[in-house]
């Protein structure tokens, strides 16, 4: 049985899929991204870790598939649940009024399963909506109905431990069982105080054989201490030496996944800030049951919560939700706010860099700019390719920022692009590109082209912020630099920008085109009105506050261009401004920019 059928169309009011072939606001429009000599060499790094997939996930694949696989799941007998560990994220129990009745309303799709029917024999309408499924992500919000709900609940779980309680390769992937773990496990206690004494076996017998699971490869690198913290979580909640055991074997382990996971500074590996946000909240329920406990939080665990707590710090925005780049989208307001109930440190405009993404501000104006290069290897699988761009932030209302991609919307890889953020694109081509055919599957939509190097310096004036940032991606195509020179002048409320394209130091004996048409994209938040002066320099911008702000530029073409953007996993409709113009391949070309509070005067510049 497949948890995964035949895709459901869209509704009409959702905005076109795009395709990996499209630029956001120019649908059917080819992102032309031909093979350099530099992608070549990508690609002939791959071959390792292709080899090395191909070695190992056919063997598990056929190992974990063996008709007694199970019995080694196996273990000394669980008779009761040690703890209730606290999930820290915030969930709207609303939708739980639906699945007790059987209406499922996951990732913008639904299935309606009239009880004693249930959701594990029939196709689901979309992947992320099986993705959400076979998570338990529906388990919280049906917990919250009552003794309704959780009788619900625990049906519904013995009924999928009678579909899947054998090994498959996506209900039982690296991807969603950590979560299904989670899941259970904080619901374990109270789904057993209505449960018969056999039906709590069966539970926990269940959760141990996962949680088991959770500690066998194959996984890989990126997700490896996600996995190890779900793992100790089910040790917490599974009662005597069984479930001691699995604690102890999750916690020996974990101290060196998250050194490899969480950077110095905060951030993730990833450069993801909600993949930091996710594991900060799954390290604090991890905290919580070893409390239950009365066990202590093992050192690295409690630093690692401390370093995510400080990055997350910096990358919550004024309105409240997280910075949008490589792969995280903003999130929401009240999980940020959760994980940092927690904080003490009071800090009300911070400046820094974390995971490569510097902050700056001002009293009404935070920008933060993507300063350095996508990640590489299993880590680049949700990166992107969009080196300096921007999310300006001005008062509360998100302005420019990027299209909210996250690993959510697999079928829209094109919005991992260069042209869907706000940075600046030459001859309409990404830089680099998810890998995609037999590669992609087996090491997944990993990010391939030519390395980007990318250089940034920040100084802090008399009461003026400048950011410097530059990278090199467009060298080995155009011969070309882009620098993007910020200047904030926080008593005026006024950014002031240069995008300067310049030739490549030692790159002139190259033979190129003699022109490169650019396009400095500023995609706009859903919902920001944009509107065009008459002299076509101007735009005024207005926000959910509808305080105005003025973007104005010396560049020679501007406009304002519909586009798209991920929000909660649906493709919404959205604006972009986009100056167009031409630059020599064996020159310097200066485009400048500026925004400031409606009712200013001055020109770009």
């Amino acid at each position: 049985m497949s948890p995964i059928g035949p895709f459901a169309p869209r509704g009409s009011d959702a905005a076109p899929d795009i395709g990996p072939g499209q630029i956001p606001g120019l649908p059917g429009a080819p992102v032309r991204t031909p093979v350099r000599s530099g992608e070549a060499a990508v690609g002939a790094g791959l071959w390792p870790a292709i080899l090395g997939r191909l070695a190992t996930r056919q063997l598990w694949i056929e190992l974990y598939g063996l008709p007694g696989y199970g019995l080694t799941l196996g273990g000394r007998k669980v008779t009761a649940f040690a703890a209730t560990p606290r999930d820290f994220r915030p969930h709207d129990p609303a939708p739980g009024k639906g699945f007790v009745v059987g209406r499922f309303i996951l990732a913008g799709a639904s299935m309606e399963v009239e009880p004693p029917a249930d959701p594990w024999n029939r196709p689901s309408p979309t992947r992320p909506f099986a993705v959400e499924l076979h998570a338990f992500n529906w388990m919280p919000a049906l917990m919250a109905q009552g003794e309704r709900g959780a009788r619900e609940a625990l049906r519904l779980t013995l009924t999928w431990i009678d579909a899947f309680a054998r090994w498959s390769p996506f209900a039982w992937g690296p991807d969603i069982l950590p979560r299904r773990v989670i899941n259970l496990a904080c619901a374990a206690r109270r789904m057993g105080a209505v449960a018969t004494e056999a039906e709590r076996l069966r539970l926990a017998d269940s959760l141990a054989r996962q949680t088991r699971q959770l500690l066998r490869p194959p996984g890989g690198l990126a997700t490896r201490a996600e996995r190890l913290t779900a793992a100790a979580i089910g040790g917490c909640v599974l009662a005597g030496a069984p479930g001691q055991d699995l604690r102890r074997r999750a916690l020996k382990a974990l101290p060196t996944a998250l050194k490899t996971t969480v950077l110095p500074d905060g951030g993730h590996a990833s450069r993801s800030p909600q993949a930091g946000l996710e594991l900060l909240l799954d390290l604090l329920t991890l905290d919580d049951a070893l409390s239950k406990l009365s066990e202590p939080t093992p050192d690295p665990v409690s630093e690692a919560i401390a370093r995510l707590t400080r990055g997350l710090r910096l990358l919550t925005l004024p309105d409240g939700g997280l910075a949008s780049f490589q792969g995280g989208g903003p999130s929401s307001a009240a999980r940020v706010a959760a994980a940092r109930a927690h904080d003490e440190a009071v800090e009300e405009a911070p400046v820094g860099v974390v995971a490569g993404l510097s902050r700056i501000a001002g009293s009404l104006l935070t920008v933060v700019a993507d300063v350095a290069a996508p990640a590489q290897g299993a880590w680049s699988a949700t990166a992107c390719a969009q080196p300096l761009a921007l999310e300006v932030v001005c008062g509360k209302d998100r302005l420019f920022t990027g299209s909210g991609w996250t690993p959510a919307a697999t079928d829209r890889q094109a919005l991992r692009l260069t042209p869907a953020h706000s940075t600046l694109t030459l001859g309409e081509r990404s830089l680099n590109e998810p890998l995609g055919g037999w590669k992609g599957e087996l090491l997944g939509p990993r990010l391939v082209g030519p390395p980007i190097h990318v250089t940034h310096d920040q100084r802090t004036g008399d009461g003026a912020i400048w950011l410097e940032m530059e990278h090199d991606g467009w060298a080995e195509a155009f011969g070309l630099n882009h620098q993007r020179r910020l200047y904030l002048d926080q008593r005026l409320d006024e950014l002031r920008a240069e995008e300067r394209l310049f030739p490549t130091p030692g790159r002139r004996d190259v033979l190129r085109p003699i022109a490169a048409p650019y396009a400095i994209r500023f995609q706009l938040e859903p919902g920001v009105q944009a509107s065009l002066a008459r002299d076509r320099r101007s735009i005024l911008l207005r926000g959910a506050s509808g305080r105005g702000w003025w973007f104005r530029t010396d560049g020679p073409d501007l406009a304002v261009e519909p586009s798209v953007h991920i929000d909660a996993g649906l493709t919404r409709r959205s604006l972009q401004i986009v100056v167009r113009g031409s630059a020599r391949t064996d020159a310097e070309t200066k485009v400048r920019w500026k925004l400031s509070p409606a009712g200013t005067s001055g020109e770009a510049g």
